[in-house]
């Protein structure tokens, strides 16, 4: 005989979900992305990561809505870019301004390693929650190079290199034995500017002074205990004790009327999605004005964007990135574009391309806003020159306006090995990118003119882009790298903050209202996908494609050692922040 009740028990559920008070979760431990990847083997490996506009958009919308009580979430695991956590500081802090809870749960913070990051970003809640076993890797920033040049010198390998100017150093770690003078001087810069912003948001959101939290950076880092004690973390506690305890806070006495019970808890990606269904209206969400989100992550090169499934990461391709912008231009319904920068640089010309489609759009009347992730130097810096406004995390990476070329001499290296070489050159510079020899003195001539080149058209650009003279902007650039702080208050930067505040000055300058959307662009229907694309200025040559690279997580190794160059416009160095 059937069981009514129990066939009824699931709707019942169904129908306590929608009704009883939210407490929205956040689990960063698999890191966060930027975009969710266009082709379908990429979406499945992204599966367990989140993207970090649902998040963002996800919490702001939280705090505006009564249902929602409280916000927690797991920090630690993967790391995420400085950029992204501040981002996500703002957006925690939305939360708190609405009046409502906030924890930060973590089994530790660094796991006896480095943790100043992760706890900066926990700091942004109201409370900080730690494993009773875990620990609080507070140690400050630090930021290290390897050299390897006395290494390469008993291989036989000589790095033959020109750079505009001294603080541009991509090749140091090749040609230098330890840091120079200036190399020093910028790296140093940089450290004291993000060490600032964390001590100033330590100091803030756990109510010491900025003197103390320097002191407990230095005596970092701390067992559970030892964090409780210095008032780092507020208590002691596993998962099932600080969950039960928060939901405990909105769990009625007594049964509601309309049959609802305790909180439910649902992660805030999951919430942000199932909104945006239910406030979607698809007859009229097709003519809507909107502002577009136009992506260029990863280094910049010719021809299409694409990504590696062995973990080489993205490549922002200028073709790709060019339609969509051609693309924009020609939708109607497309006010406005934010244009999200995470790219170290690369190509010159590539870069050179992207700036000049940024540049039309923005002339063609359709405003154009940068918001630069956790890095925008070199070529990442380049494409943004065309744009209306600029907008950066105080701590995003950004400047490094230079260029620097050359090659590995392995000549020596192949003697070694009893290998010889020889060639027959039907022109007097036939062969001067090759690696069996150096550069001749004519063949020099002809790299300065490149470089000086290269740089007069970046410096000169950054002069009209930003209002100064080209002298001004030889000051700020020499390759130089500058946090986003730093960036705007040289004048390189126009606004700090992040998506969000670059989507707001969109529709502003657009004469939009803040409630109007901001969507990724293209958004392409899969069967659009499955056909060629009619021409370059078909929306479907906007979209990214899958590249089995023979490096894949080798490719940084690779490009260091001069295999595949990444172009002249590259951002010194590797940047993890931790």
């Amino acid at each position: 005989m059937v069981d009514v009740v129990k066939l009824l028990e699931p709707v019942s559920k169904i129908r306590q979900r929608r009704t009883a008070p939210l407490v929205l979760e956040v689990d960063l431990t698999e890191g966060i992305i930027d975009e969710i990847p266009g082709d379908p083997l990429g979406q499945i490996m992204a599966m367990r990561r989140q993207r970090l506009s649902d998040v963002v958009e996800g919490v702001r919308r939280g705090a505006r809505d009564p249902r929602v009580k409280a916000l927690i979430a797991k920090i630690g695991g993967r790391p995420i870019g400085f950029g992204k956590v501040q981002e996500l500081r703002d957006a925690v802090a939305v939360f708190r301004a609405a009046g409502k809870p906030t924890v930060a749960w973590s089994e530790s913070f660094g796991e006896f390693g480095p943790g100043s990051t992760p706890y900066y970003l926990a700091t942004a809640f109201e409370e900080v929650a730690l494993l009773p076993s875990g620990s609080v890797g507070l140690t400050g920033v630090s930021v290290s190079n390897k050299f390897f040049r006395d290494a390469i010198d008993k291989l036989g390998v000589e790095y033959e290199v020109g750079a505009r100017h001294e603080y541009k150093t991509a090749v140091n770690m090749f040609t230098e034995q330890g840091f120079t003078e200036s190399h020093r001087e910028a790296t140093g810069r940089i450290v004291e500017s993000l060490t600032e912003q964390i001590v100033d948001g330590i100091s803030e959101g756990r109510g010491l002074s900025r003197e103390e939290v320097r002191g407990l950076i230095d005596r970092g880092p701390f067992l559970a205990r030892e964090a409780l004690e210095a008032r780092l973390v507020d208590r002691l506690g596993y998962r099932d004790e600080i969950y039960a305890e928060l939901l405990g806070r909105f769990r009625p006495s007594a049964p509601a009327a309309n049959g609802s019970g305790g909180p439910h808890l649902q992660f805030v990606s999951r919430y942000q999605r199932l909104q945006s269904l239910a406030n979607r209206v698809p007859a009229v969400q097709r003519g809507t004005d909107s502002v577009a989100l136009i992506s260029g992550l990863g280094q910049v090169v010719s021809g299409r964007s694409r990504r590696s499934p062995l973990g080489g990461g993205a490549a922002m391709g200028s073709d790709t990135v060019a339609a969509a912008f051609r693309a924009a231009r020609r939708d109607p319904h497309v006010r406005a574009v934010v244009f999200r920068v995470d790219s170290p640089g690369g190509s010159y010309t590539a870069s050179d391309v992207i700036w000049r489609e940024v540049k039309l759009t923005s002339e063609s009347g359709t405003p154009v806003v940068v918001s630069m992730g956790d890095v925008a130097g070199s070529g990442g810096y380049f494409v943004a020159l065309g744009a209306d406004t600029i907008v950066a995390q105080p701590g995003t990476i950004t400047g490094s306006i230079g260029v620097f070329t050359g090659k590995a001499v392995l000549s020596g290296l192949m003697a070694k090995l009893g290998i010889s070489s020889d060639s027959i050159d039907g022109g007097e510079h036939a062969g001067m990118f090759s690696s069996d020899r150096g550069f001749s003195d004519s063949e020099w001539e002809r790299v300065n003119a490149v470089l000086d080149h290269i740089y007069d058209d970046f410096t000169a650009k950054v002069a009209e882009s930003r209002g100064m003279t080209r002298e001004q902007v030889h000051e700020l650039a020499r390759g130089r790298v500058w946090t986003g702080r730093d960036a705007h208050a040289n004048g390189l930067v126009d606004e700090l903050g992040g998506v969000e505040a670059a989507a707001d000055i969109a529709r502003g300058r657009a004469g939009l209202p803040p409630s109007a959307p901001l969507r990724p662009f293209p958004r392409l229907h899969p069967l659009e996908r499955l056909v060629p694309a009619e021409s370059s200025e078909d929306r479907a040559a906007a979209a990214a494609r899958l590249r089995l690279s023979s490096w894949g997580p080798l490719a940084e190794l690779s490009a260091g050692l001069g295999l595949p160059a990444a172009g002249p416009l590259i951002l010194p160095g590797t940047w993890e922040i931790r």
